[in-house]
């Protein structure tokens, strides 16, 4: 018999028209999607009529066994478990396969979505138009050290950093450290960006140099971009240059 499949689906932001073809293809012919409930919710908007299990926050692994449970109780019913965002990146997939060892009838199918790097970058403009590192602010399964050692580093090689998660209701005041740890290697006049709520019903997003980004207030919901060294702001919008200019000047 062939192994039952689990799709893995990337949602994107939140909105339908965000998604790739792919991962809504996979939505709608999915019997059960299971998931966080924020985003069960946001999936609800386009698939009203799918059957929907879902989970709170910190309870993945009893979310994962739950797909497999499911896939196996049934083997008509397609499941889909879905993340916001790209499921590989802060997502579900790599927990599903860690998970999956204990369900060898089943394979796991991850289909990528866009990840709010790509999705808030658009709203500034085009701040990661170069090299750039994505680091999470959430030290529930990162030790601290290790976060401001990733974020010192990226800095000083002078990528573009994009920080996911950089506050929460129990983590206060990590937007400022980030800052902080930062600041030797930044122009405070360096144009950043905040997106929030991308692809939801109150986006939105804001410019601001880096001297002005420790005192914004950010949550769980937010997206920051610092841009690199050769990044100006062109009217309302933040543009790292690749050099095509400046290339073409000299011949």
């Amino acid at each position: 018999m062939d192994k039952l499949i689990i799709d893995v689906v990337g949602i994107g932001p939140g909105d339908a028209r965000k998604m790739t073809v792919e991962a809504y293809e996979a939505l709608e012919s999915a019997d059960i999607i299971i998931g966080y409930g924020t985003y069960v919710e946001l999936v609800k908007k386009s698939f009203p009529d799918k059957y929907y299990l879902e989970t709170p926050m910190t309870k993945e692994v009893d979310r994962c066994r739950m797909a497999y449970e499911e896939a196996l109780k049934d083997p008509s019913k397609k499941v889909v478990m879905v993340s916001s965002g790209d499921a590989g990146i802060y997502g579900m997939a790599s927990i599903m396969y860690e998970i999956g060892t204990e369900y060898p009838d089943v394979s796991v199918r991850v289909i990528p979505g866009v990840t709010a790097a790509i999705s808030g970058a658009a709203l500034l403009g085009s701040p990661i138009a170069n090299d750039f590192a994505v680091i999470s602010m959430s030290d529930r399964m990162t030790p601290f050290e290790q976060i401001e050692k990733r974020l010192r580093a990226a800095a000083e090689a002078d990528f573009g950093i994009v920080i996911y998660n950089p506050e929460s209701k129990g983590r206060s005041g990590y937007l400022k450290k980030a800052c902080e740890i930062i600041a030797p290697f930044i122009d405070a006049d360096r144009p950043c960006g905040v997106a929030r709520n991308i692809g939801r019903e109150d986006e939105s997003s804001k410019i601001m140099k880096f001297s002005e980004l420790a005192e914004y207030t950010a949550d769980m919901f937010t997206t920051v971009f610092i841009p690199n060294s050769n990044t100006v702001r062109i009217d309302d919008h933040i543009v790292t240059k690749r050099g095509y200019t400046s290339r073409q000047d000299k011949n």
